[in-house]
C-alpha cells in the first residue's frame, strides 16, 4: 500500500455515499467496530453513529493483565451506555485469551513499540474483527487503533484491505486522529470521567512505558 494515501478523504468519500444511499433507502448501514478501549472508541462512536448502527466488538488478547482487562471492559460498556448518538450502539465481547496474543507475537517480543510485533498484533484483532463481520452480515468493518498518534495508520488500513480482499467484506479506511479526533477524544474522556491507561496494555509495552518514566525521572 502507498504510504501517501489520505485515509480520512477516502473515509470522507465513504461516508458521503452512504448517507446519500440511506437517505434513498431509509436503510441505515451496519459497522463492525474493533475498539481497544473506551477513551479511543469515544470520537469514533460520536463521529460514525451518525452514518452507522454500530456494534462494538472488545477483542483485546494482548491486555496482560485480567484486573486490567475488566476494567477497560467496564468503561466501555458504561461510555456505550451514556454516550448520546444518532443510531444506536451495542456491544459484543471477545473471547480473552492472551495465549492468542502470545503466539500471534512469538518471535517478536523484543522488538519495542511500533515494531512489527505491533503490526502482527493489530493483524491478530482486525483478523478477528473481519472473519466476524463476514458471518454476522455487517456491512462494514474497522478499527479505533488509528486514532492513536502511537498506532501506524497505514499498516492498519493495509490489513484491513487485505482482509476485505480475502473474506470480501467491507474494511472502513480511517486515520481518525486526523480532523482532530485525538484531540477530541482526550476531551471526551475527561467529560466521561474514563479511565485512560498510559500503556497500550501488553507486557512489553508496560515494561517499555515504566523504563521510559524511569528515565526521565532520572534526567529531571
Amino acid at each position: 500500500m502507498q504510504t501517501n494515501i489520505n485515509f480520512q478523504l477516502k473515509l470522507d468519500q465513504i461516508l458521503s455515499q452512504i448517507e446519500k444511499e440511506t437517505e434513498e433507502t431509509g436503510v441505515v448501514k451496519t459497522l463492525l467496530l474493533h475498539s481497544c478501549c473506551a477513551p479511543c472508541s469515544s470520537y469514533v462512536l460520536e463521529y460514525l453513529s451518525r452514518y452507522f448502527q454500530i456494534t462494538v466488538f472488545y477483542y483485546n488478547p494482548n491486555i496482560s493483565e485480567q484486573q486490567e482487562y475488566e476494567k477497560r471492559v467496564a468503561e466501555q460498556k458504561r461510555l456505550i451506555s451514556e454516550l448520546p448518538v444518532r443510531y444506536p450502539v451495542s456491544f459484543i465481547e471477545g473471547t480473552y485469551n492472551t495465549q492468542e496474543f502470545d503466539d500471534a507475537i512469538k518471535g517478536l517480543e523484543q522488538l519495542g513499540e511500533r515494531s512489527r510485533r505491533c503490526y502482527a498484533c493489530y493483524q491478530l484483532r482486525l483478523a478477528h474483527t473481519a472473519q466476524l463481520a463476514k458471518e454476522e452480515g455487517f456491512d462494514y468493518f474497522t478499527t479505533t487503533l488509528s486514532i492513536s498518534p502511537y498506532k501506524n495508520a497505514v499498516w492498519l488500513n493495509e490489513i484491513g484491505e487485505q482482509l476485505m480482499e480475502q473474506l470480501h467484506v467491507d474494511y472502513l479506511y480511517a486515520d481518525f486522529k486526523k480532523k482532530n479526533g485525538y484531540k477530541r477524544s482526550i476531551a471526551l474522556s475527561e467529560e466521561y470521567h474514563l479511565y485512560r491507561q498510559d500503556f497500550c496494555g501488553c507486557k512489553y509495552s508496560k515494561e517499555e512505558e515504566i523504563a521510559r518514566k524511569q528515565k526521565h525521572a532520572l534526567e529531571s
